[in-house]
């Protein structure tokens, strides 16, 4: 019997194809590798699993890697973050349900269970997040392509829940909406929370933008301060602003830049640079509390030596701006107020980004 966590990840290598198909379906085979976006079975072709190669050592069969961030792992990984579970113990017991071996005794007379995250806690957003699943063809996507943003790009970070929690207050009884859910990280990458976003089910309207019908439609969880939903890994430029609406808004038309959502005016002033950093394109929402966030941030940037231009939208933010007078204005817009050597650099030209014809 497979017991040991090595036993098991021999048994799930000599099937490896089988597994991938299992929990990585958004990939598919190429040559004597499966392709697939991430771990977290994200469409796309970063990441890729050995499927034939020894029992053990280099080139062994069920190893995989991802070329975009480095992570690596064996096939016993890909079933913990695909199923969203924390204990080995659970991923053992769901690795031997997939290869049909008999359960030890004590699974059957006391299963083990991981204790509950404190509520709000930064492990409680890494489970959230580990639970839901990618944004692709989900309520979430169709809620952002309403907002006007036709194309995501590098959106790892977003997810799908289908009955995310929601309780009005502590008196109240909890409830369940589907939801958009986004990783806060810190520098590293390391998940510290979470942003819910909770969506109307019957779809979008004007008076709620496709967001459920509840009093705080928009929650976030766990340590946020000095963090950000992150869109692309951030070097010498980037851009920062509040929502995430706002900046997918602005990655249509600067698609390659970069950028955060501190996913409000208080905490866009609070993020922390990377050692990297040179300039700093800050999108401010246009109301007093994003001018007294550009501000604070513009003198905090300055301060440690980082070139800080502000980008300004036209009405309330980016969002609104792309949405009422759509993308070509939105990109002339963005054109004047970047730096000339970004223009080339970074700006989307044509009409079509990412494959996909965008409304103009």
């Amino acid at each position: 019997m497979a017991n040991k966590a090595s036993d098991l990840a021999h048994h799930l290598a000599r099937n490896a194809e089988a597994v991938c198909r299992h929990y990585l379906p958004n990939g598919r085979r190429e040559g004597r590798y499966w392709m697939v976006g991430d771990v977290r079975n994200t469409p796309g072709r970063s990441m890729y699993v050995r499927l034939k190669g020894s029992e053990s050592g280099k080139g062994a069969a069920g190893k995989w890697t991802d070329a975009a961030t480095g992570e690596h792992g064996d096939l016993l990984d890909v079933i913990q973050v695909s199923c969203g579970l924390i204990d080995f113990a659970d991923v053992a017991t769901e690795a031997r349900r997939f290869l049909s071996l008999p359960q030890p005794e004590s699974d059957y007379t006391a299963k083990r269970r991981s204790a509950p995250a404190p509520t709000g806690s930064p492990e409680a957003a890494r489970r959230l997040f580990a639970m839901a699943k990618p944004i692709q063809g989900t309520l979430a996507e169709a809620y952002l392509r309403e907002r006007g943003i036709s194309a995501l790009h590098e959106n790892s970070s977003l997810r799908f829940h289908p009955n995310c929690f929601y309780r009005p207050d502590a008196h109240s009884p909890t409830e369940t909406w589907p939801a958009l859910i986004a990783a806060v990280t810190d520098l590293d990458g390391a998940i510290t929370g979470a942003h819910r976003t909770w969506l109307d089910p019957n779809g979008f309207s004007e008076a709620t933008l496709g967001k459920a019908p509840v009093d705080t439609p928009r929650r976030a969880m766990g340590n946020l301060l000095g963090h950000a939903v992150r869109f692309g890994v951030a070097r010498d430029i980037m851009a920062a602003g509040e929502g995430i609406e706002t900046m997918q808004s602005l990655k249509l038309v600067l698609p390659n830049m970069p950028m955060v959502a501190a996913l409000s005016a208080a905490h866009l002033t609070a993020i922390l640079f990377p050692t990297t950093l040179r300039r700093l394109y800050v999108a401010c929402d246009n109301d007093p509390a994003g001018e007294g966030a550009l501000e604070n941030l513009v003198d905090r940037a300055r301060a440690a030596g980082i070139e800080a231009l502000p980008l300004m939208s036209c009405l309330g933010d980016f969002n609104e701006d792309l949405r009422r007078t759509g993308i070509d204005d939105l990109r002339q817009q963005v054109r004047v107020q970047i730096a000339p050597e970004d223009v080339d650099r970074y700006l989307c030209t044509s009409a079509s980004v990412g494959g996909e014809t965008l409304p103009g």
